[in-house]
């Protein structure tokens, strides 16, 4: 517990200067280009335009099966792909960008006076902006969808931090192994392609059989993240509570990767340097 309670009062401490240096990547990964950061929103309209073509048009609309079941509930494909798809484009580049985010950094870290710990949060809060605006383009389209706004609305920031401390959680025990092995990187941009198709974003996977599979897939806490922002946009339940025993298993999870980061991040950081 010492080691989560240092890295939790590095990062309230240092919350004006994260605030600072994600502003400043963002700005510096698209100074030059015309379009600025709306290239965060026109890059994931076209990936769900080409997922929505390949999956929802072409194999499941070919099959016959056009919509999903969910709760009761039948969803045209297309909402309930992008009522879930939203939260994955601030996973996979915060999965992949704070992996890296102390080794590729460690320059501007040897010169300057602030934890390391500081590094994978700022990576994820410069993807966390990106994501608010993505969420809130989408938003629009599901009020022409026949979505509106609903009281459901209000878990939608219960599930943004369940993300950001999921994200820091995972960064801090990547970042670290990263620094040390460098070929572990590798190994999670291989995974993250494999991640997309076992969470629920692109195929519904409630009904598959036996039921075993479903449950070993809720094992993936990015299921419970999946799920909850749909039940939170298309106005389906109130998921944390309905849902209780899954959200019990998400924090225990999350808690648990919090602690074994922290731990490991505070006994190696101060042998990064011998590393690279």
């Amino acid at each position: 517990m010492r080691s989560v309670m240092t890295i939790l009062n590095e990062q309230l401490k240092s919350f004006y200067l994260i605030k600072r240096l994600s502003n400043y990547e963002i700005k510096s990964a698209y100074r030059n280009h015309y379009l600025g950061i709306l290239w965060e929103i026109i890059n994931p309209m076209i990936q769900i335009s080409i997922y929505w073509f390949v999956f929802g048009y072409g194999i499941f609309r070919s099959s016959g099966r056009a919509d999903v079941q969910m709760d009761g509930e039948m969803i045209p494909y297309f909402p309930w792909m992008l009522s879930g798809f939203i939260v994955w484009f601030f996973i996979n580049p915060a999965i992949i960008q704070g992996s890296k985010s102390i080794y590729s950094r460690i320059t501007m870290i040897s010169k300057m006076s602030f934890p390391i710990s500081v590094m994978p949060t700022v990576v994820i809060f410069s993807k966390l902006y990106q994501h608010l605006m993505l969420l809130a383009v989408s938003l629009v389209i599901f009020q022409f969808l026949g979505y509106p706004i609903s009281i459901y609305y209000l878990q939608l920031p219960y599930f943004i931090v369940s993300t950001i401390v999921l994200m820091v959680a995972l960064s801090l025990i990547t970042s670290t192994i990263s620094t040390i092995v460098r070929d572990f990187q590798m190994l999670i941009q291989s995974m993250i392609r494999i991640l997309i198709y076992i969470s629920p974003f692109l195929w519904p996977p409630y009904h598959l059989k036996p039921e075993i599979i479903v449950t070993l897939m809720k094992l993936n806490p990015i299921f419970y993240l999946a799920e909850g922002y749909r039940a939170s946009i298309l106005g389906l339940n109130w998921y944390p509570i309905e849902h209780w025993e899954y959200t019990l298993y998400f924090w225990g999870i999350t808690i648990a990767l919090l602690l074994f980061g922290s731990i490991l991040h505070v006994k190696f950081r101060d042998r990064f340097v011998d590393f690279l």
